[in-house]
């Protein structure tokens, strides 16, 4: 064997080599690593920030969820339309935001039509909804339109609804949503919000405990 066949095979077996241990390495023992100290540190994160009802997993406390029915609180419009019912289901394939401009004709007709069927879906008796009671995020979608929380003031503003829907008491209702208000991250990052998976959750806890 010659002495440029001998490198050769040299070279090409300390590649062989460095292929398997970087495999070894960068397939196997890392991600092993980062899920172990991941499982460790942030196991509620690692496994997707899951909810549990009845012990279950029932949804993700980061992605928004299908329309509620009437009974319970509702979720941020999903098409960014306003277009939001009790059937709407958040499609996880059709992410993302209309880009449509403010005084586009199609976004604002769709926003004063949404805004018309929250004031009427939310007016009960003894309780009046006024065109500019409606948040913001009650008529129009957030830029992925799977925004899994609402703001304080919607969740205010169907507080009566859903205490007429289920016979309950006003202040009642009014504490859960308060018990389920999250501040700013940190205190200064982003706003305050309410989580509608795990409000309604804790409202069918409610009713059927009465």
């Amino acid at each position: 064997m010659n002495n440029s066949l001998a490198n050769t095979l040299r070279l090409l077996g300390a590649g062989l080599r460095a292929l398997l241990v970087l495999t070894v390495l960068t397939g196997v023992v890392y991600p092993l690593a980062v899920t172990g100290v991941a499982q460790a540190l942030f196991r509620d994160r690692a496994d997707g920030s899951e909810i549990r009802a009845d012990g279950k997993v029932v949804g993700s406390s980061l992605i928004g969820q299908r329309g509620y029915g009437p009974r319970y609180f509702q979720s941020r419009p999903a098409d960014g339309l306003g277009t939001n019912s009790h059937n709407t289901r958040y499609e996880l394939i059709l992410s993302g935001a209309t880009n449509l401009a403010a005084d586009n004709e199609r976004l604002v007709r769709s926003v004063e039509q949404a805004k018309a069927r929250v004031v009427k879906e939310n007016t009960v008796p003894g309780y009046t909804v006024r065109p500019s009671d409606v948040p913001a995020d009650a008529v129009t979608s957030s830029g992925s339109g799977l925004d899994p929380a609402i703001s304080p003031e919607y969740a205010a503003l169907q507080v009566h609804r859903v205490a007429a829907r289920n016979d309950l008491p006003v202040a009642r209702v009014e504490k859960l949503v308060e018990e389920h208000t999250q501040g700013r991250t940190l205190g200064f990052i982003g706003e305050p919000r309410v989580n509608v998976l795990q409000l309604n959750i804790a409202l069918r806890e409610l009713t059927s405990g009465e």
